[in-house]
């Protein structure tokens, strides 16, 4: 205890100069460093002129008029399949000449069907995706040159095109069959896992940018707080054994730091948690259901070094944002030593984790901000699929031939939607 109280107050003491952080616009007294090497010249690449993409008009049952049906479509955390498709439709990378196109993207928003307290249902996902599929291979050549491998896809569920919020049955169930040759642009990213395929490109969750640019607090607040978590540690509802839930790390940090004087954790969120975040020095940003969660984007835009509590995670960007140099990775069996392993960081080590944190280039690619801003996250998508050109000549088949199974998959996704 007595080494913690002594790091905090030399924590304290350094707050004055650790940076605050206004997204989208930095001041110039505030200290920030460039990404060095490969990492920031990839960041801050300009897709424009890279690639041309192709956007499918779909009827407007698969996007439009869904999102009619239930606005919160629009602030939730898998809104960037719709944020995405608007982008695209005035995007200077956009053809009107599908004979042109480096990519084909087709509009289908899979996670707009909401629940009363506001999660998706992913169980009609499926349908919905195999009858665009069906649609556009029915009425455009491009989809059948390739079965798929020219186009893109957003699935921000839980766990990607697996269509299920719950890991076990989305194993069970895997990437929808007619998904197999496509480019999946998800939130999901776990090593090793049946819902990431390769080439996948992991974006960030989508985070409200004018609400977080509404909370911000004078840039020179010191930071306060050491440790900062709100959020659930156990769920009974759905978990009322316990220790499945996060795989027990949640648990872990509740029973071993509830009382700890330099964690500040709870279940309730306050009106102030934004604030909150630009107080504190270390964010955590542990696993739940699924290993991501828009808190890793709260802590970039704020300026909290984020700590990773999800093993085996694919983070955002991987290939542009330097995850190692921003944040501190925990693995899940280590939490009970979170204590130790935090106040043993060096404060020049915390200083510069903060100084890159206070990049704006690593802010904006984690946002979706309307109107869209160079370097942002749709820019960086399509960074990500421009940098996977040109197209092997391998993907493309013979007249005939074909590869998919158009009846694979659990019976009741063959059902008409």
């Amino acid at each position: 205890m007595e080494i913690w109280r002594w790091v905090f107050i030399g924590i304290l003491f350094l707050s004055d100069f650790v940076v605050k952080i206004e997204p989208f616009k930095l001041g110039r007294s505030q200290p920030t460093e460039r990404i060095s090497g490969s990492a920031g010249d990839v960041l801050e690449d300009d897709p424009v002129g890279r690639l041309k993409v192709f956007v499918y008009e779909l009827p407007s049952k698969y996007n439009k008029k869904i999102l009619q049906k239930d606005q919160r479509c629009l602030n939730h955390m898998f809104a960037a399949e719709i944020y995405m498709h608007r982008f695209l439709l005035s995007s200077p990378v956009r053809t009107l000449n599908p004979e042109e196109a480096d990519w084909f993207y087709t509009p289908v928003y899979t996670t707009c069907d909401l629940t009363p307290n506001g999660l998706p249902l992913p169980f009609k996902s499926p349908r919905m995706m195999r009858s665009a599929i069906q649609l556009i291979s029915s009425n455009w050549p491009y989809w059948n040159r390739t079965e798929g491998a020219d186009h893109f896809f957003l699935v921000p569920h839980d766990f990607g095109a697996c269509f299920h919020y719950q890991e076990e049955k989305a194993i069970e169930r895997g990437i929808l069959p007619l998904l197999q040759r496509a480019t999946l642009v998800q939130t999901f990213g776990q090593r090793n896992h049946v819902c990431l395929k390769e080439g996948s490109i992991i974006i960030p969750p989508y985070a409200p940018p004018q609400k977080m640019q509404t909370h911000l607090i004078p840039e020179k607040t010191p930071r306060s707080i050491f440790v900062y978590f709100r959020g659930l540690f156990y769920d009974v509802g759905n978990d009322p054994e316990g220790g499945y839930y996060a795989r027990g790390a949640r648990a872990a940090v509740w029973e071993n730091f509830k009382d700890n004087p330099l964690f500040d954790i709870s279940t309730e969120h306050p009106t102030t948690y934004y604030e909150d975040m630009q107080r504190a020095v270390f964010c955590l940003c542990p696993l739940g259901w699924a290993p991501w969660s828009p808190r890793l984007v709260e802590a970039v835009i704020f300026g909290c070094i984020p700590v990773i509590i999800a093993d085996d995670i694919v983070l955002p960007f991987a290939d542009a944002i330097p995850w190692e140099e921003i944040g501190v990775f925990v693995d899940e069996k280590d939490v009970p030593n979170l204590d130790t392993i935090l106040t043993s960081i060096p404060p020049e080590v915390i200083l510069r984790k903060q100084r890159l944190l206070a990049n704006p280039s690593m802010k904006q690619a984690m946002l979706f901000p309307q109107p869209a801003q160079p370097g942002d996250a749709f820019h960086q998508v399509l960074n990500g699929l421009a940098r996977k050109l040109p197209h092997d000549k391998s993907v493309y088949f013979k007249p005939g031939e074909r590869v998919l199974n158009w009846t694979a998959g659990p019976v009741g996704d063959l059902k008409p939607w």
